[in-house]
């Protein structure tokens, strides 16, 4: 039992990833989530164990995050989406006191403490026209890769503007304007510069401080990161792991939770047997009454802290060279 494992099951995709118990990142992976939620947590898993040659019997912990995370019945505990965030986010740039999490569906702020608390957050869950399933939606329309439009709208000369709020009316919008010979680049700029618009005010509602740290699919959008960093004026941290920090911060908050586990009283069966129930585990949080932000599951006080995470779990990129005077200022982002 030397590894645990993060499962984020999204809306779009469901990703994995494995850490050994020295916090060192071993493998990750992904697939479409689907309808069938179950299905796709244990596909990512058996992926994960075949990619290192591993048994079921050599994970010592299993955390789930997302939108279906309640639907992982092989799993000890599950843990919000914005704890994981928050702490994934700060692995990756420990100076991260914003979090912008770009999902498929929704959007969402968070403001954390150097702890990982998330102190204040605010959701952009009533229309997909602030997040990726918009951006599928226009490439779609366009009949252009959804891989490609990012760099794509990066080559325009003329953004069309977009300026519906409801993700059907925006792509009528998109229809209209490749009815009137728009160049497809500056359709794909004016689509990325609306989503962003809307992701700007819900990071300046939490009273936005530096860094500012990226998470989700889109991070993958070299498009969407310029768009955000003009808008805010300043540089915006992305990591190759960014798209993975929920599963990356329920792995962390996983090996936190087994290092509690093993430093306990009882014996060593008792400690593996209480690992593995998760019924058990799960009761135990709610016996002590610690809730996350949004009053809903395990809180990063309650899961272990994360004060003591970053010297354990190894190197993570620097912070960017950019001073930052004002959230949302003007001026030209820098990189």
């Amino acid at each position: 039992m030397n590894y645990v494992v993060g499962l984020d099951v999204g809306t779009r995709m469901t990703r994995a990833l494995l850490l050994d118990l020295h916090g060192r990142v071993q493998a990750r992976c992904q697939r479409e989530t689907g309808a069938r939620l179950e299905t796709a947590a244990q596909a990512v898993l058996d992926e994960l164990l075949q990619q290192q040659e591993l048994k079921a019997e050599d994970i010592a912990y299993i955390a789930s995050t997302g939108y279906g995370r309640y639907r992982v019945p092989f799993r000890q505990t599950q843990i919000t989406e914005m704890t994981c965030h928050a702490v994934g986010a700060l692995w990756l740039f420990a100076g991260t006191r914003t979090v912008l999490d770009i999902g498929a569906m929704n959007s969402r702020a968070l403001r954390v403490a150097e702890s990982g608390r998330v102190v204040a957050f605010r959701m952009n869950d009533r229309c997909a026209s602030g997040a990726g399933r918009f951006l599928e939606r226009v490439a779609r329309s366009l009949e252009v890769e959804l891989e490609q439009i990012g760099e794509l709208s990066l080559r325009s000369q003329d953004p069309q503007p977009i300026s519906s709020i409801c993700a059907v009316l925006a792509e009528s919008e998109v229809i209209n304007h490749v009815t009137a010979g728009k160049a497809v680049e500056d359709i794909l700029r004016g689509a990325h510069n609306s989503i962003a618009e809307r992701l700007v005010a819900l990071v300046r509602q939490v009273g936005a401080q530096p860094e500012i740290t990226l998470t989700g699919g889109v991070t993958k959008n070299a498009g969407m990161v310029r768009a955000l960093e003009e808008r805010l004026g300043v540089r915006l941290n992305v990591s190759v792991h960014s798209e993975y920090a929920g599963a990356l911060g329920a792995a962390l908050l996983a090996r936190q939770r087994w290092q509690r586990l093993q430093n306990s009283t009882g014996s060593a069966p008792q400690r593996q047997a209480a690992a593995r129930n998760p019924g058990t585990l799960e009761a135990k949080e709610e016996s002590h009454g610690h809730r996350d932000d949004a009053g809903r599951g395990c809180c990063v006080e309650c899961l272990g802290g994360h004060g003591s995470c970053h010297s354990a779990v190894g190197a993570r990129p620097g912070p960017p060279t950019d001073s930052v005077s004002q959230i949302g200022g003007k001026g030209k982002a820098g990189g």
